[in-house]
Order: structure tokens, then sequence, then C-alpha cells
């Protein structure tokens, strides 16, 4: 396990200031996706840095992709949890998904 990097969505690295050490493990035009698979990757003890998109830098413009970024140690962790997560994620029936009454 690393050391902590980050809060995803709370530190997001213009990508001129990510770390040498920090490997793009998955890519992104949503930042709500990039931070559900940082959270499932710190429910896993892995550390995840979220880079990019619409919040980073309070930049104003076409937001871009959003990387979420891991230590290059934990690389190979990092890949089988995101490929687990999609995994999960393929077998949910939204349809059936309960997802309360909206507020007014």
């Amino acid at each position: 396990m690393s050391r902590k990097l980050a809060t995803p969505l709370m530190t997001q690295p213009a990508p001129e200031q990510i770390p040498e050490h920090l490997r793009v493990l998955w890519e992104t035009p949503n930042d709500a996706y990039a931070a559900i698979v940082a959270e499932a990757l710190e429910a896993e003890g892995l550390e995840a840095v979220v880079s990019g998109g619409a919040a980073a830098n309070f930049t104003v413009g076409v937001p871009g992709w959003v990387q979420v970024l891991v230590a290059e140690a934990d690389l190979p962790v990092a890949q089988n949890t995101l490929a687990k997560l999609k995994d999960e994620m393929s077998h949910i029936d939204w349809s059936q998904v309960d997802v309360g009454e909206p507020e007014e």
C-alpha cells in the first residue's frame, strides 16, 4: 500500500504538477465517474489522485478528460480493482434500482 497521495476531488493537481511516481490508471470525461473509481480504490486500501476535469484549478471553458492516478507500485493492483469494479457495474440492472423520490 502506498502513502496518502491526495483526497479525490479535493486536491486535483494540474497535469504539469503531477509527481513522476504517479501513473494514469484510467481516463474519463466525467468527474463523477473518476470520483467513483478513486473511492473504490481507496476502499481497497489504495491511494488515488483525480486530475483534470471541470473542477481542476477552476478552469473555464470546455472541460477536459479526468484522470485517475495511482502510485506506479500500486498500478497492477489498481488495474485489477478497476476491472472488478467494471465487472460489478455491468451486472446492475439500473431499471430495477430504486433511487427514491425526487426532491422538490
